[in-house]
């Protein structure tokens, strides 16, 4: 035993993402080509920006450079799901959080619309149900 083996060694930004990837163009060139595949065939993409190795500082540059439309909205389920317009119509962020409010997925859907803004045609027909009742019970 040496007395090197009693001397503390603290290595600094061990397990810390990096800040910036090299990724931030790649990924929107990725972005690019799939605005023109929506425009031309209708599909909508996702890219999943936690599947992407990413850096704090890589994040905050691109949602900055996406910036923020004219839609911003809302949704409460299961904890709270947020999907903004960016400053590109077409290219949407979707964020979804837990109940105690952790991130658990960022999401550039290129699309018309949000998929998660669209109602299910199960929901359609409950609601068209309640609809039927309240009016039936209602006598309107």
């Amino acid at each position: 035993m040496s007395i090197l083996d009693d001397i503390e060694i603290l290595v600094e930004g061990a397990g810390k993402a990096p800040a910036f990837t090299e990724n931030f163009l790649p990924l929107l060139h990725q972005v690019r080509h799939a605005l023109g595949h929506l425009l031309q065939s209708g599909e909508s993409t996702t890219l999943d920006l936690g599947a992407i190795p990413f850096g704090p500082a890589d994040e905050e540059k691109l949602l900055s450079f996406l910036g923020v439309g004219a839609i911003d909205s809302r949704i409460e389920a299961m904890g709270q799901s947020r999907a903004w317009e960016s400053r590109y119509s077409g290219v949407w962020l979707v964020e979804h959080k837990n109940p105690a409010d952790e991130r658990i997925a960022l999401q550039i859907e290129i699309a018309e619309v949000p998929a998660i803004l669209k109602a299910q045609r199960d929901d359609i027909r409950d609601g068209l149900e309640h609809l039927s009742e309240t009016l039936s019970t209602e006598g309107v």
